[in-house]
């Protein structure tokens, strides 16, 4: 995209969340700060209420929320943990050559928890993606929780609940955050193409809002995209653009696929493409190059277009699709393991 995210320029107030409960229960821990457990599905807006709570909460609000993202965080290495310029302050450089990665982890989260707020009486860490969290980790980050819960409160924010030991779900108030309705998601992006002064029509941005089926990140996002490709959002024009974006992303899956040497996988992409969506051999085709131009540059995209064109040839002369890009794909796989 062009310009910033809209997700993150148009972030809601409490007022805001397309889901008056959350606001409500947002707003109980305002006036009576707790530990949460935000709860939900994907793309349902958990980490964007837990940011407009923190804004509220906070005088401070970038200084006084720490935000770790657990399924980021835990997957990094011992040398990644400890050069990572959000925790490297945390990190001596006794601690980061005697420690082990488990060691730094808790270290961290320690550290979060402990410094004291930089206005007002309390701060906030925010778990994010939680349901990675190993159980000897949560163990360590309940410790941490008793510890320091005068100064600090604990957002802890996933998919999966139950994956979170007995223990530090009871230490958190549970706020469930349900898939905004197609109702709850049209008000918010009519807010925001009003705010942004983008010309559409009521039935573009409820075509908008089916399409991403109760993931509110996606509907704005596919909103922003189609407001910067067709300088509108009308039906017709989100309609092209979303088929064209979630075509792109079918085909980066099947040209990952073919290049891993996963080519039942990629056929079952290519079956779906030519059989599900319709499309025909050479609209694929022409959707390859058209991914390919974006992934890869000079000589291999050079063959990739010559590979294209023999392709091509068998598709005018041939009349089993499926075959020849089948062959495509194999060629792909080939190329990749030499």
């Amino acid at each position: 995209m062009d310009g910033p995210l809209w997700t993150a320029t148009h972030a809601p107030a409490l007022e805001e969340l397309p889901q008056p409960e959350v606001g409500r229960s947002m707003e109980r821990a305002l006036a009576e700060p707790m530990n949460l457990v935000v709860h939900g599905p994907k793309g349902a807006g958990k980490t964007a209420a837990v940011r407009a709570l923190t804004r509220e909460a906070h005088e401070q609000p970038e200084a006084d929320r720490i935000e770790i993202n657990v399924a980021d965080f835990f997957g990094l290495t011992k040398r990644e943990v400890s050069e990572d310029p959000r925790f490297e302050r945390f990190i001596d450089s006794k601690r980061r050559r005697n420690s082990s990665k488990a060691d730094l982890i808790n270290h961290v989260l320690k550290e979060s928890a402990s410094y004291a707020p930089v206005a007002g009486s309390y701060k906030t860490v925010v778990l994010d993606n939680a349901e990675g969290m190993r159980e000897d980790f949560q163990q360590a980050l309940r410790r941490v929780m008793e510890q320091y819960h005068e100064t600090t409160q604990f957002v802890i924010v996933t998919r999966q609940p139950s994956s979170l030991i007995a223990p530090i779900r009871s230490r958190c108030f549970p706020v469930p955050v349900r898939a905004p309705t197609t109702d709850e998601v049209v008000t918010v992006l009519e807010r925001i193409v009003e705010r942004e002064a983008v010309p559409y029509e009521q039935k573009g941005l409820e075509f908008v809002a089916g399409a991403a089926d109760g993931d509110l990140r996606e509907a704005v996002l596919s909103a922003q995209t189609t407001a910067e490709s067709e300088g509108e959002i009308t039906r017709n024009a989100a309609y092209e653009t979303i088929s064209t974006v979630r075509t792109d992303e079918r085909i980066d899956e099947l040209l990952d696929d073919a290049e891993a040497g996963a080519f039942t996988d990629a056929r079952s992409t290519l079956d779906d493409l030519l059989v599900d969506e319709g499309y025909s051999g050479t609209e694929v085709l022409e959707a390859i190059l058209s991914v390919a131009r974006s992934r890869y540059s000079g000589v291999e995209l050079a063959a990739i277009h010559r590979l294209a064109g023999e392709i091509d040839v068998d598709l005018q002369e041939g009349t089993d699709d499926r075959l020849h890009l089948s062959h495509m794909l194999a060629r792909l796989g080939e190329r990749a393991e030499s």
